[in-house]
């Protein structure tokens, strides 16, 4: 890895301010005894990286049909613990592309991906987010897993269970209230994804390669301010 990108995430750090939980549930780190083996869904691009996006799942959104599915048993069944936002990804940008699927040199061991689980609690998800978008940022998967720690513990997370039953919410709202909660990242910097129904699926943090919040792309911010929204909460 090159030391100036880690050097940049905790210069981050340093100067944000003080975090709450980043996750606001409850969670046990299951044991992982393998690596699971993923597939590239799409071509090798090795392009400069010219910013990042921290992509943040809204977990029970994500379960709601998948709550018995036994291949997401760590995030959704329960048996490890309740989730609300968690870490889908942190993706290098380049231009409007982005670099994937690059050469890895190290691989990925059961021990780090274990140590991940409580912000990416998914085994394969850690899996796929290094071999797809972490080995076109750094040569060892635990630089990887580092610097997304570093963003992720960074955060305070709005409480979205409160905000969900706010009459007439919108993706506006969303927004506002993790720009709120982070003064350090304006809400140009703070993608809202919503699926076809107009559920929350996604929070999306973009970053210049600096790792300084900056203005996201109309791809990257997603919904308009003015869209009607809901939250699941899992109920």
């Amino acid at each position: 890895m090159k030391a100036a990108l880690l050097r940049t995430a905790l210069a981050l750090v340093t100067l944000a301010p003080v975090p709450a939980f980043a996750q606001a549930y409850q969670c046990r780190a299951p044991a992982v005894r393998s690596v699971p083996q993923v597939a590239p869904d799409g071509p090798r691009r090795t392009l400069p990286v010219t910013g990042y996006t921290l992509a943040l799942s809204w977990s029970p959104e994500f379960c709601k049909p998948r709550k018995d599915a036994r291949a997401h048993a760590a995030q959704c069944s329960g048996s490890n613990g309740s989730f609300g936002l968690v870490v889908h990804g942190l993706w290098p940008e380049s231009g409007g592309t982005w670099p994937q699927w690059c050469a890895a040199k190290t691989s990925l061991t059961p021990a780090e991906i274990r140590s991940a689980m409580c912000m990416m609690p998914s085994a394969r998800l850690v899996a796929r987010q290094w071999a797809k978008h972490g080995s076109c940022m750094v040569k060892r998967p635990s630089n990887y897993l580092k610097v997304t720690r570093i963003l992720w513990q960074s955060l305070r997370i709005p409480d979205y269970d409160r905000i969900s039953r706010e009459e007439g919410l919108t993706a506006g709202r969303i927004r506002a209230a993790f720009a709120d909660a982070n003064p350090g990242i304006p809400e140009s910097a703070i993608g809202v994804k919503l699926n076809a129904r107009g559920w929350l699926e996604e929070i999306r943090l973009c970053y210049a390669k600096t790792f300084r919040p900056a203005r996201c792309t109309a791809a990257r911010l997603g919904a308009k301010e003015t869209a009607p929204a809901k939250i699941w909460r899992g109920l």
